[in-house]
């Protein structure tokens, strides 16, 4: 038995048929049309053309980059429907390229026309492409493997020998090696052809219908999501309605009946930090303790919510973001009565839980005169408070050990009545008077747990009561997000599958030649080359080979030893041709 995996360089030959029928349908690519085919004239052959080049390969891949590069400005400019305040803020800042951006809708890229246009393009194209591969693909598998072909060493792959067993012994072995290898078979005439490897092209056509899938539930997601913030304070509650929200962002179109019915209490929340070494302040563990309830009369549930491990009701995913601490202040008026006392949320501005804020009274207090009279704090907390005359109001731990809390005081109007959005973190005194102390000076003091400030003039009393926790959550529902990842786990699938499964074919030959011994052949054509075609070819042959063995030499007449000489070596190295 004789093998070769390269074909030796041979005379030009004309082309057989059968060869090409060998060759062809190994993959479920379109055939392009020929440089001399006419593509029409008129509006119905260059629709056709157009079509043509939007449905290929080519113009899929420069599409598909072209939606990266799109993305590009969306992830380097901020977008109203993320971030409207960031919007304003860059246009600020960058004034010359604002008229520009606003005409290349570069603020709302993602639902901008021409971002729209490219999507909208790839889509068809993916489309229009794998309708005709599928339909290919399946009459593929519907059909027989080709007859083989007239030459077999022309092939890449290629074995013969000579043996005793009939044709047909040959033939039935070779159709039964194959089919136990889950080659599909098909015998005809004096050879059996077969082929494998159609999970290749399932792969391809998997990887780009997934691509599909992806670009619809990317599409989906953009259009019905919606994500919201809430600040909670402990022992306060939620309700998943878009008034509850401190901010919300949701898709082009969403409803507010897309909202969930559920709400949940803030039981708890336990927050530890490094006391010692070099990560002394890091944080190491956040959680909160929940109560929630599905829909309007739904039974409580308990449930914890940590970082990265969000708590999922009916398709909403509840994500623990921040937290923070929250002075419990009471405010009395002249009179001694008690006009407002509340937990105040102030937010950090560093690792250690520094944090500022405003405390606002709008309500229920008049001066010493009787007048009605609104009154603001400017408000400063630290967890731990290094200590008098030890440097700034700055915390030095995130922890409550030692909490301070520093206010200054303003009377007079806090804007609130002018319909105007206010920030609740930030006190505007453009309509205040500031309290005086004994020098003149602006009124403010440091209070610790239970400590109290008596207003200049007698005009009331501030007291610190204590100090509450607050924790911010995301209530985010993105619609597609399984589908998303079922068509990226299938696209990573399909693309192995077509990376690393080959197609080919295998034919076996058996004759009787004129002394009566039959020659049996064996070659495989791949779809492209690759060294493990000729290594499978060896192992089938030598397993067939174990089934029909060469047959033993006959013993050559003395006169005749020269003679068959020469003939055995033509006949060894008749195989190595391919």
């Amino acid at each position: 038995m004789s093998t070769t995996d390269k074909a030796p360089a041979e005379a030009p030959h004309e082309s057989d048929p059968t060869d090409e029928a060998a060759g062809a349908q190994l993959s479920t690519a379109p055939v392009e049309d020929g440089p001399a085919a006419p593509v029409g004239i008129g509006v119905i052959g260059w629709a056709r053309w157009f079509w043509r080049q939007l449905t290929s390969m080519r113009v899929a891949l420069i599409l598909l980059f072209l939606l990266s590069l799109g993305s590009i400005p969306g992830s380097l400019i901020p977008q109203t429907q993320v971030d409207a305040m960031k919007v304003a803020d860059w246009k600020k800042t960058h004034e010359f390229w604002v008229p520009a951006a606003e005409k290349l809708q570069l603020f709302d890229v993602y639902s901008s026309v021409w971002f729209s246009a490219i999507y909208i393009l790839l889509f068809v194209s993916l489309i229009g492409c794998i309708v005709p591969r599928t339909w290919q693909f399946v009459g593929q598998l519907t059909g027989r493997p080709p007859g083989a072909p007239r030459r077999l060493d022309r092939l890449p792959a290629y074995a013969t020998w000579r043996t005793q067993k009939s044709p047909d012994e040959v033939l039935a072995s070779a159709k039964g090696l194959l089919g136990g290898r889950r080659f599909r078979t098909e015998a005809g005439g004096n050879s059996v052809a077969a082929e494998k490897g159609y999970l290749r092209e399932a792969g391809n056509l998997i990887f780009h219908i997934a691509l599909i899938v992806m670009l619809v539930a990317f599409a989906a997601g953009q259009l019905f999501k919606s994500e919201g913030g809430k600040l909670v304070l402990r022992g306060k509650g939620f309700s998943n309605t878009l008034t509850q929200y401190d901010d919300f962002k949701y898709g082009s179109l969403f409803s507010s009946d897309d909202l969930e019915p559920f709400s949940f209490t803030l039981d708890k929340f336990d927050a530890t930090y490094e006391k010692t070494g070099p990560q002394k302040g890091t944080a190491r563990d956040f959680k909160a303790y929940v109560t929630y309830s599905e829909g309007a009369e739904g039974a409580p549930h308990k449930a914890e919510i940590e970082v990265n491990k969000p708590l999922e009701i009916d398709g909403s995913k509840i994500f623990l973001l921040g937290h923070g601490y929250a002075p419990v202040i009471s405010v009395t008026d002249p009179t001694g009565k008690v006009i407002y006392k509340d937990a105040v949320p102030m937010l950090p501005f560093d690792a250690n839980l520094s944090s500022s804020g405003a405390v606002k009274v709008p309500d229920g207090y008049r001066n010493k005169n009787g007048d009605k009279e609104q009154l603001g704090f400017n408000a400063m907390f630290v967890p731990t408070f290094a200590g008098e005359g030890k440097g700034t109001m700055l915390s030095q731990f995130p922890a409550l050990d030692f909490p301070v809390l520093a206010l200054s005081a303003y009377h007079g109007s806090l804007g609130v009545d002018s319909g105007l959005p206010q920030n609740v973190y930030q006190l505007n005194t453009s309509k205040l008077q500031e309290f005086k102390d004994a020098d003149g000076q602006l009124f403010k003091k440091r209070l610790l747990p239970g400590e109290s400030m008596e207003l200049p003039g007698g005009e009331g009393t501030v007291r610190f009561e204590g100090v509450e926790r607050w924790a911010t959550f995301s209530v985010t529902r993105q619609p597609a997000s399984g589908l998303a990842l079922a068509g990226a786990m299938a696209a990573i699938g399909g693309l192995a599958a077509s990376l690393f499964i080959q197609r080919r074919r295998v034919w076996v030959r058996a004759v009787r030649g004129e002394d009566g011994v039959t020659v049996v052949e064996m070659a495989g054509l791949g779809r492209s080359e690759s060294a493990k075609l000729p290594e499978e070819l060896s192992a089938l042959s030598a397993a067939l080979f174990e089934r029909a063995p060469s047959a033993p030499a006959a013993a050559p007449p003395a006169d005749a030893e020269s003679a068959g000489s020469a003939s055995s070596v033509d006949e060894a190295h008749e195989g190595e041709r391919a």
